[in-house]
């Protein structure tokens, strides 16, 4: 679906305040690529053509870096997107397991949606958190075995419930240095 006029007005003017944080355009290509995630809930068609005419790239150019990070979704997931990641060391720590049990609980299989649009279920190959493995990432938060990340009661068997929070301390917002209030978990 095309991108509405006041969607398109109020991206172009986000875009043009990331863009003019770098001294090269085409350095704005991951936020920009979060932008347009942000307000359509994954990168559409649309997504990767705005992107790629505010920065003067190609179509290809973007779509190739959208498609190298899994953390950019190319079709719509549900409102709990649940990423297990079962590269090598979390496969032997209960990755495998873990995923496997979610699929059967949830009567879906990888990169599906539940009926109801609530929960998406997605393999992940490394979730770039090695030390708390095996890691499971509910709407882009990730939780360890400590937190009963392993268990369907805790965090993805709770779901539409109070979420469980993750025990590692908050992103910091790097240009301020201190924990950005954005994105703490509320």
């Amino acid at each position: 679906m095309p991108l509405s006029d006041d969607v398109r007005a109020r991206l172009e003017a986000d875009a043009a305040q990331i863009i003019g944080r770098y001294p090269r355009s085409r350095s704005a290509l991951l936020p920009l690529l979060h932008l347009v995630q942000a307000e359509e809930g994954f990168v559409s068609a649309d997504g990767l053509a705005f992107c790629a005419e505010q920065l003067g790239l190609t179509e290809a150019d973007v779509t190739a870096v959208a498609s190298f990070y899994t953390m950019y979704k190319r079709q719509p997931v549900g409102e709990y997107h649940v990423g297990v990641c079962t590269n090598a060391l979390c496969a032997v720590m209960g990755g495998d397991a873990i995923f496997a049990d979610l699929q059967k609980h949830l009567g879906i299989g990888n990169n599906e949606t539940t009926p109801d649009g609530k929960v998406s279920l997605e393999h992940l190959e490394c979730n770039a958190a090695c030390d708390y493995a095996p890691v499971v990432m509910v709407v882009l938060r990730q939780h360890d075995p400590a937190e009963g990340a392993g268990s369907r009661g805790r965090p993805a068997g709770r779901l539409g419930r109070r979420p469980a929070q993750p025990r590692r301390p908050p992103p910091v917002h790097l240009e301020a240095g201190r924990a950005d209030p954005g994105r703490l978990p509320r």
